[in-house]
């Protein structure tokens, strides 16, 4: 299967950043801490694992349940939330010489474009 072009020509923008990843941050409160990326909210901000923790308060709710005699009630208290990140503010960690990197693209022979570490320029995988 050949890549993906785009009418313009180039080919289709393989993602930086990916679900599953391990990431470290680079600036703010959780500076210099690892985690795997949980969820990409929008292209520009992601959810770190255990990272950018926020308190959401909340009241105790009824809702309505299956059956109508006894209706759930969801439990108030303070939670603890994983907030997103912006993209810039984290650097992807190379599974293979476990460096923070730059990351590169390759295309390979079949036509796949895969990211490649900027250090030791093994082929990035996602284990999801």
């Amino acid at each position: 299967m050949a890549a993906r072009v785009h009418e313009h020509g180039h080919p289709t923008r393989v993602p930086e950043i990916r679900k599953g990843d391990e990431v470290v941050v680079l600036t703010g409160k959780d500076s210099g801490k690892r985690g795997t990326v949980e969820r990409i909210v929008r292209p520009d901000r992601l959810v770190v694992e255990g990272l950018n923790i926020a308190k959401r308060h909340t009241k105790p709710r009824q809702t309505s349940g299956r059956t109508d005699r006894m209706p759930k009630v969801q439990q108030g208290g303070i939670l603890d939330i994983a907030m997103p990140l912006d993209v810039s503010k984290v650097m992807l960690v190379c599974p293979k010489c476990d460096h923070p990197t730059r990351i590169g693209h390759t295309t390979l022979e079949d036509g796949h474009r895969v990211r490649v570490c900027g250090h030791c320029g093994e082929a990035l995988e996602v284990t999801t």
